[in-house]
């Protein structure tokens, strides 16, 4: 047996990637210029976006497009507890509240009926995060949106290229935010995107990525550019670059292949485990696919006489890493104690996350490594069972 550590996850790299990237240092133009520019337009063109802009994070992406939105201290935005704390972190930018709800069991993506429990004549927006790269209730959500004129923005960080009801993920609601970091499913290492079909949004957040300059402020130092600008607004500092355009341009041109890698895994992991006693796979609904960002499992832990902390060191032991997504946003320090938040509140994510477990999930795993993963964790399981 190969006993080297397998990582949870790898960027999937090739030498298209380290060519464009010699390419961009010898062009001397390392932050934002021509190759980002063309990065966003090949994205588009992608998803089918009416725009894309291209910013240095998902975190960015989803604060300019609050800013946008018009969000302002005192108003109210609607997030699931089930997410990476920066999804609640951009409201509190603010001065709003992100108003915190539990998840739906089978997907762990936000409950609609905790949505419209939740609604307040403070409430402006809501964001749901398509957990794991499968989309969310968005039908659902954007008649509930429609009816309490609320905006919508896709937390879309796992779930570049998912669909739902054929459409693919980026082109439903009023903006989708990408994540391009290391561990995604497009690495640029860290980075981001945000797709609408509305153009005076897009147009603000382009202003507001780079300081508030109201013209391609990058070309000013191009042959054909001004020294001329002006600031029309106090933006940020929330740019790409041509260096992360060389890793993103590339990675685009694999992004198929990539999700096919993926979903053979799933597909594998899936034939093999479903029918363990010990644990429960994660449902995908029938309308729609998956990016496969992650693979979570649910222990049973009531069959098992080890703890998941016992279980994630016995893989560790064998030189498999897993991962846990994700401890609930309630059950953070700071948003427990600021909003005064119980498990009480959240009681589907407050019994889902002691039991998660997420599995090695990326291209470049070859059959022995899914089938090394499989056969540790069924022995582990097997041995642990009461």
């Amino acid at each position: 047996m190969n006993r080297d550590f397998l990582l949870f996850h790898k960027p999937f790299l090739s030498e298209e990637e380290v060519d464009e990237i010699v390419d961009t240092v010898r062009s001397g133009w390392l932050s934002m210029g021509p190759k980002t520019l063309r990065f966003e337009s090949e994205f588009n063109s992608y998803i089918g976006a009416s725009k894309s802009i291209a910013v240095s994070s998902w975190t960015a992406a989803g604060h300019l497009t609050l800013e946008a939105f018009g969000i302002k201290a005192g108003d109210e935005v609607i997030v699931p507890t089930m997410t990476f704390p920066a999804t609640a972190e951009i409201v509190c930018y603010f001065g709003a509240k992100p108003v915190i709800v539990d998840v739906s069991e089978d997907t762990l993506n936000i409950s609609l009926k905790e949505i419209e429990k939740s609604i307040t004549p403070k409430t402006k927006a809501i964001i749901p995060v398509h957990y794991g790269g499968q989309p969310c209730d968005m039908d659902e959500i954007l008649d509930i949106a429609k009816k309490y004129g609320l905006k919508v923005l896709e937390d879309a960080a796992h779930s570049l290229p998912a669909t739902y009801k054929g459409k693919r993920i980026g082109t439903i609601s009023d903006v989708t935010c990408f994540s391009f970091y290391a561990t995604k499913t497009l690495s640029t290492g860290e980075g981001g995107m945000i797709c609408t079909n509305d153009d005076e949004l897009a147009e603000r957040c382009s202003i507001m990525r780079l300081h508030g300059i109201n013209r391609d402020a990058w070309k000013r130092y191009s042959e054909s550019g001004s020294w001329y600008y002006e600031v029309v607004a106090p933006g940020f500092k929330y740019n790409f670059t041509d260096l992360q355009a060389s890793l993103g341009l590339p990675q685009l041109k694999k992004v198929d292949y990539m999700w096919e890698s993926r979903k053979q895994i799933a597909a594998r992991y899936t034939e093999a485990l479903k029918d363990l006693e010990t644990i429960e796979l994660h449902t995908v609904k029938d309308d729609r696919e998956s990016s496969w960002h992650l693979f979570p499992i649910r222990l049973h832990l009531e069959k098992l006489n080890k703890t998941r902390a016992q279980i994630i060191e016995e893989l560790r032991k064998n030189n498999i890493g897993v991962g846990v997504h994700f401890m609930p946003v309630h059950q953070h320090l700071y948003y427990n104690e600021t909003f005064n938040l119980s498990d009480n509140e959240f009681p589907i994510a407050s019994s889902v996350f002691p039991r998660l477990l997420s599995l090695p999930i990326y291209p470049g795993m070859n059959e022995d490594n899914v089938d090394r993963v499989i056969s540790v964790l069924i022995d582990i399981l097997n041995r642990a069972k009461r």
